[in-house]
């Protein structure tokens, strides 16, 4: 089997109830702050880091949210996935080569950062593992347009 391409820990996404309630709990308590924060679709996903730790807050409402969704299940108060960045998304597809079970993607989000691409993924028990390239924080005055 041939050795992962650079690989290491990105983040898990969470699924929040209530997202402002989920990030003050994680920064008054646990010392995280806001990364990034992506809006889209008409949903905002918060990014929290600590360290080279990090959480990606996904708002759910338990009566609407469908049992799964390719990118992870979205039940509130559950794990949406797991991610690892790599350095080139397609050169660790290339190097799976077809061996992997793709859930979705890979999609691009360069309309957020040039050059973030995406890959979902699920692992034997049905995890959703989410594989990406090019994530960066935003900068204190871009993430003030949130506040």
């Amino acid at each position: 089997m041939p050795s992962p391409l650079n690989i290491r820990w990105s983040h898990v996404g969470l699924n929040c109830r209530n997202q402002k309630e989920t990030e003050d709990f994680y920064t008054r308590w646990l010392g995280f702050h806001r990364a990034r924060v992506v809006e889209a679709d008409g949903s905002r996903v918060v990014f929290l880091r600590h360290g080279d730790i990090y959480l990606e807050l996904f708002p759910t409402n338990a009566a609407s949210a469908p049992p799964s969704e390719a990118d992870g299940p979205q039940n509130p108060g559950t794990p949406r996935h797991l991610a690892f960045q790599v350095e080139d998304v397609d050169a660790f597809l290339a190097q799976a080569d077809g061996a992997l079970p793709v859930s979705l993607g890979p999609l691009t989000f360069d309309e957020f950062i040039p050059g973030w691409k995406t890959v979902w993924i699920t692992d034997p028990d049905g995890v959703v593992v989410e594989i990406s390239q090019g994530y960066s924080d935003q900068t204190s005055e871009e993430l003030a347009r949130f506040a």
